[in-house]
This record gives C-alpha cells, structure tokens and sequence, in this order.
C-alpha cells in the first residue's frame, strides 16, 4: 500500500426491491493510483489482501468496499498540453528521459533536460558545477530520470551518474520515502545486480543546504570511483 500514489474512492447505491419495501446500500470502489513501472506488482493476490484490509476497517466504520481496482497514474496536464505535445511529436523521436513527469504544469529543467522537483534540481547543479570543474579527459555524464530497464522491472533513477568508466545512481529522498526502506533495498539490489557500481541517497533536508550537497557529490564520487 505504501506504493500506493492515491486511493480513489467511488461511492455508488445499491437498491434491492421486494413486496413490502426498498432497501438501499451506500458502497465503494476503491481506485489504486499506481506508477506505470510499479503496476506489476500489484497481481491478483496481492489486491485481494488490499480489499480485505479495506473490510476490516470498514466493517467498524459502516463503510461498505465492493471492488478494489488498479490503474496507472494518470499525469496532470497545464493548459498549454497542446502546444507540448506538438512539440515532442515535432521531435519525431522517443525519449525515456523524464517519461513520468514530462507533461505535469511545472517541473525543472535544465540544458535540455526534465527534472522532478526543485531538491533534484539543486543537486544536479552541484554535479554540472563539478562537472564543469574536473579535467576535460576525466569528467562526468549526469543522465537524470533515464528510463531504466532491469530484470523484471523498468525503474528513473533520479539521477545517474558516469565517472571512470563506472556508473552510479543518486536518488534524492523526500516525505513519502519514509516507511519504505525495504522496497528501497529490493530496488536498489535490482540495480546493482544489473551493474551499477553505487547508489546513494540524499534526503531532501540536506539538498537545500549547497554545502550538504557538494560534501554527499564529493563522498559520492570517491565511492564511485574506488
């Protein structure tokens, strides 16, 4: 459940006619908002166990859950979707890079490319500065919210990052990270078997002070390397 993006309830009535009178009953559908890459995970069981949690407490509340449905999350769109799309369409290309958020309203970007939030934002700035700072022969590849596709699964890295011939990821942790360290190592298990040498974790308290963040860049990029 703590995959769970949003919880959508539809409240719909039940009449059931007889001789003598009409009854009705107030039930609920429950949506499960859930990210594209995640939506494998949710298989019959697993709903099934979801539903009959829903019951439990609604039985002690007098809330009455029918159906318990999945589907993708459906991004939000800003008022100027038309002339986006037509810009991307215009491309004449596919891109992986920023695929979950590319047509909310507002997002970062920067030299071309999408980014999440203003905290992912602020730590590729410290990785392009460094970038900018190491030898022309021995720099860095910054590839923020790349598509990326492992056994069994497609996860975006926040941001991936290539540096004497290694690659690593960065994953910028906000609220809704709380509670989810165990799914957090499964995925991050999943990456590395798929190759990538290290993978940190900033939270977002320490990406709005730059100091932080040019130390974590610094640590990061010693373990990449070692």
């Amino acid at each position: 459940m703590l995959d769970v993006t949003a919880f959508i309830f539809e409240r719909r009535t039940h009449y059931e006619e007889s001789m003598d009178f009409t009854s009705t009953l107030e039930y609920e559908d429950v949506i499960l908002e859930v990210e594209p890459h995640l939506t494998l995970g949710f298989d019959r069981s697993v709903v099934h166990q979801i539903a009959s949690a829903f019951d439990a407490v609604g039985n002690k509340w007098e809330r009455y859950f029918d159906e318990v449905m999945v589907r993708e999350v459906i991004p939000e769109v800003g008022s100027d979707w038309r002339n986006r799309l037509a810009r991307e369409l215009k491309g004449g290309s596919v891109s992986n890079q920023g695929r979950n958020i590319r047509y909310e309203p507002t997002h970062p970007q920067a030299d071309g490319l999408h980014l999440t939030n203003e905290w992912e934002h602020k730590v590729y700035q410290v990785l392009r500065e460094r970038q900018s700072s190491l030898p022309d022969n021995e720099t860095i590849g910054i590839i923020p919210l790349a598509g990326t596709r492992v056994l069994g699964h497609t996860f975006e890295p926040d941001l991936m990052v290539t540096y004497r011939g290694r690659v690593g990821v960065i994953e910028i942790d906000g609220p809704h990270h709380k509670g989810r360290r165990s799914d957090d190592a499964g995925r991050e298990r999943l990456l590395r078997n798929a190759g990538i040498r290290h993978i940190d974790r900033i939270d977002v308290a320490d990406s709005t002070q730059k100091a932080e963040v040019e130390k974590f860049v610094t640590d990061f990029l010693k373990h990449l390397s070692v």
